[in-house]
């Protein structure tokens, strides 16, 4: 579907900037479904929101840049959602919970961004694969700093704590690919969320007899 970008007058030109800017992103989504960025070119973008290759350069210096922006928008709501989840002193079962609930509901809401991420984290762009692989990095920063303040965790060295998330994030990693495999089908979506519940389960019981050599 062509995204065209209509003039109103009424608009000031800040609005229709960012009105632009969200055209081209929201155009390079369609048209990544069934490619990756590599193959994407920026007349392409530019043809899809209509809007002139010219005007491209106004708001992304590269199609790179566009996927580094892509990127941006996937994580920073998903990150700060799963960490207020562990802002007011949860229980264990509470944070799996919820930080399942939470992440199954915001992929679905945002289906096109994680099947680009998922498409970009193997056949992206270097620079894009590795703002990926930094996001997913800070997950696990965040998750270990948290599970620091949690009962049980005192006697564990920063290293511990930072294999522990590394081990959670991995298999919510592997959630959100499930779950776009299941997209549009309730039955499977529900036991791809139940088997992530029980995995984290297990995986934190499992953590909490461990004691730091």
């Amino acid at each position: 579907m062509r995204v065209t970008v209509s003039p109103d007058l009424s608009e000031t030109r800040v609005v229709r900037k960012e009105r632009t800017r969200r055209s081209i992103l929201d155009a390079t989504l369609e048209l990544c479904e069934d490619s990756s960025l590599v193959a994407l070119s920026l007349r392409q973008v530019a043809k899809q929101v209509g809007i002139v290759p010219t005007a491209f350069y106004r708001h992304f210096e590269s199609i790179e840049s566009l996927g580094l922006a892509l990127v941006d928008e996937s994580f920073v709501s998903l990150r700060a959602m799963l960490r207020d989840v562990r802002r007011h002193d949860p229980t264990y079962r509470d944070i799996v919970d919820q930080s399942v609930d939470t992440l199954v509901s915001h992929v679905q809401k945002e289906r096109q961004h994680f099947n680009f991420i998922v498409r970009e984290r193997a056949a992206g762009p270097l620079t894009v694969r590795a703002a990926i692989r930094h996001q997913i990095e800070l997950c696990e920063r965040e998750l270990a700093t948290d599970l620091a303040r949690l009962p049980g965790t005192d006697v564990w060295t920063p290293e511990d704590l930072q294999v522990l998330s590394t081990l959670i994030v991995t298999a919510m990693v592997a959630t959100v690919e499930d779950i776009l495999v299941a997209a549009g089908r309730p039955d499977a979506e529900q036991v791809v969320a139940e088997r992530a519940r029980t995995q984290l389960r297990m995986v934190i019981i499992g953590a909490l007899q461990w004691r730091s050599q």
